[in-house]
Order: structure tokens, then sequence, then C-alpha cells
């Protein structure tokens, strides 16, 4: 069964994508939610037509997260936390204290669900790294330095 997605769904693909699932998950799933549509004919016809007419959009938006992803090279960020004397961290320091570092030093507003740590949580004082999201095609790594207050 053929299904055009109306919304990005992980694992299968992003928003506008036409993708092939079994009849199952399509009919008892992603129809009924309202993730998908079935890629009747006519369906197909509009989804081009749409996809044409975002295009231009896409581009734009692409360009904005671009020149917002700039001003972001080569940034280094220093973000202090309580600590006992041995450098643990009391608590964690996680994407909301970056994404507030990122915007109180900046200006460039970014959401906390864009930013993303490869460890699973900050206990310790170093230096770190997390990657911003602008857009799908555009990310940025940033370096942070967890210090002591």
């Amino acid at each position: 069964m053929k299904v055009i997605l109306k919304q990005d769904v992980s694992s299968l693909g992003d928003k506008g994508d036409i993708v092939t699932v079994k009849n199952g998950y399509g009919r008892n799933f992603l129809i009924p939610k309202g993730y998908a549509l079935l890629a009747t004919e006519t369906a197909k016809k509009v989804h081009e037509e749409n996809t044409k007419q975002r295009a231009h959009k896409e581009e734009k938006i692409k360009d904005e997260a671009a020149k917002a992803a700039k001003k972001l090279e080569d940034l280094t960020l220093t973000i202090g936390a309580k600590t006992s004397s041995k450098g643990k961290i009391f608590g964690s320091v996680n994407t909301i204290q970056i994404a507030d570092a990122i915007t109180a030093k900046t200006g460039v507003e970014i959401d906390r669900k864009n930013v993303s740590i490869k460890e699973d949580s900050i206990k310790d004082v170093g230096t770190y790294t997390a990657t911003v999201k602008f857009h799908k095609e555009v990310k940025v790594e940033i370096t942070f330095e967890v210090i002591s207050e």
C-alpha cells in the first residue's frame, strides 16, 4: 500500500514522502491517526502540485536557517554549574541550559528540542559538543565548556 505522509514519522519518512507500507500498518495506524493518506492518483497529482509550490518556500526557509547557523559557527559557550569539591555537578547540564546560553550570547532563538547532546547526561566539569538542528539539512556543531560556579 502506498501512502503520502502528512507529517514526519520516525523510521518511515518525512512529511510529503510517498512510502510503501504494509496494508495493516497503513489502514489500522497511519491513516486513522492522521499521519498519512492513501496515495490515489488524484492525491498524487495534488501532492505533486503542492510539492512544486512548497519548493520555493523551503528554499527560503533553508537560506534563513543557513544564515542563523552561520552566526553559531566557531561559537564556544561557557555554562556554569554548581559542583562538589571533586568536580561532580549537582544535577546535570541539559539541552535547556544550552539553548538558553546560545540565545543569551547570540540572540538567535533556539528551541531546546533542536539541541542534542551526544552524551546521555553531563554530570562532570569539562568540554563537550552539542548539535543544533535548524533545518533537516542545516546542522551546526557547538563546543561548550561546563565550569564550576
